[in-house]
Order: structure tokens, then C-alpha cells, then sequence
């Protein structure tokens, strides 16, 4: 994943790239409960804007005729500069991916520890179910397209899914009083992850790419999650 092509300087070493907040990136890509302080909100702006435009050439052009210095140019930044925020040309995008799990790990971060986690599912205004409402939906729906088709992308998007799954079994663990590799939080975060990368998919590859669509596929998908599974 994210071949340096000729005429491409070399990006940092791997593991170096900007993370998101489920890996505990203290600047993070998604949104956070409170305001973040401006230094953060310009990154996570710049993390974006560089996720658009990537998105938009990998649609246009595919992913291996896209190099990281037109990522550059199209985002008005230095090749330099691009090399701070991300490893490879195709984790470029991992804010688009992530900003709706970062928004649920810190809506589960918070939520009252006297009130179940089930009701944050259950459809109330303030709900996981709601965090469909993205921006950059029609990005979004590309990207999650593209992730059929180009293995780079899709290693991304599991990748991202695998390290919001960790932290959701974390987060549920805790407030169970449970460690986080016991069965029940692995479990039930695999069930909650899970659940939202369908949703996600069923939607971008759906006829209908509107986003008021992507929160009834989202509210679909935790109900049936929630009813488990039937004979």
C-alpha cells in the first residue's frame, strides 16, 4: 500500500502517518464532544481537504495513475507538507472513513454511565444512529465504491474498522466493569462495528447515494443488530 511512484519523494516510515482518534491521536481527523483547540481544527481541516481531493482523482483516475505530488498540487499544499499528514497516497482518505467512528467512540466516551449504551442505538436525537449525518457524504459514498475495486483503499477502510472495533470494546468494557479482551465488549464491539460498515456499504452501493438514505440504512441496520439473530 502506497507505492512511491518516480518522482515521488519518499513518505515518512509506516506507523508514522497522523491518526485518528481511535488510535489516540491527541489532533485526531473526527469530530471530538467540545471544541478542540484551533491548531487541532486546522488540522483535521487540512486532513480533510487533502481526503477530497484525493478521493476526487482516485474516482477520476484510479488509484495507481494518482500520485501523491497531484494530491499535493490539488489540495494547494507541498508534497512535504502531505508527507506530515499521511504515509501513503491511499491513507489520504482515512479522514473521510473515520470521522463518523471517531464521532461514536466519543459520544460512547460520554454517554451517562447511569443510562444504557443501548439507548445511544435505540434512535434518540443524539444517537449513534445519527452520526450518518457526515459531511462530504457524496466523497464518502465514492471512496466506500472505490474500496470494491482498488485493494488499497479497501485495506484502509477495514484497517480504520479494525482500530474503532479495539476502542469500542474498550469503551464498553469499562463502563461493564469488564477488561477489554474478555468475550462480552469484544463481542459486542464486533456487533456495533460491524453493523456500521454494513450500513455504510449498503448504502454507497445503493441506487439512492442521499444522506437522509444513509441514516435510515444506519437506523435499519442497529435494529436488526439489535433483534440478534432469529432461526
Amino acid at each position: 500500500m502506497g507505492t512511491v511512484h518516480a518522482g515521488e519523494a519518499p513518505g515518512p516510515a509506516p506507523g508514522a502517518v497522523v491518526a485518528s482518534a481511535a488510535d489516540g491521536d491527541p489532533a485526531g481527523e473526527g469530530p471530538r464532544l467540545g471544541r478542540p483547540p484551533l491548531t487541532e481544527r486546522r488540522k483535521a481541516a487540512t486532513r480533510l481537504e487533502i481526503a477530497r481531493e484525493a478521493v476526487r482523482l482516485f474516482a477520476d483516475r484510479g488509484v495507481a495513475a494518482t500520485t501523491a505530488d497531484d494530491i499535493a498540487v490539488a489540495a494547494g499544499i507541498s508534497q512535504r507538507t502531505l508527507w506530515r499528514y499521511t504515509s501513503s497516497k491511499e491513507l489520504c482518505v482515512r479522514p473521510l472513513l473515520s470521522y463518523a467512528l471517531d464521532f461514536v467512540t466519543a459520544l460512547m466516551r460520554s454517554w451517562p454511565r447511569d443510562r444504557p449504551l443501548a439507548e445511544a442505538v435505540a434512535g434518540t436525537p443524539s444517537s449513534l444512529a445519527d452520526t450518518a449525518a457526515v459531511p462530504d457524504a457524496e466523497a464518502l459514498r465514492d471512496l466506500v465504491r472505490l474500496t470494491r475495486t482498488e485493494p488499497g483503499l479497501r485495506a484502509v477502510w477495514l484497517q480504520v474498522h479494525h482500530d474503532a472495533e479495539l476502542v469500542f470494546a474498550e469503551v464498553i468494557a469499562g463502563r461493564a466493569g469488564h477488561g477489554p479482551d474478555d468475550l462480552e465488549p469484544r463481542v459486542q464491539a464486533t456487533l456495533l462495528n460491524g453493523t456500521l460498515r454494513i450500513a455504510v456499504e449498503q448504502w454507497a452501493w445503493s441506487a439512492d447515494p442521499s444522506p437522509d438514505t444513509l441514516t435510515r440504512t444506519v437506523h435499519r441496520a442497529l435494529d436488526i443488530a439489535r433483534s440478534g439473530l432469529s432461526d
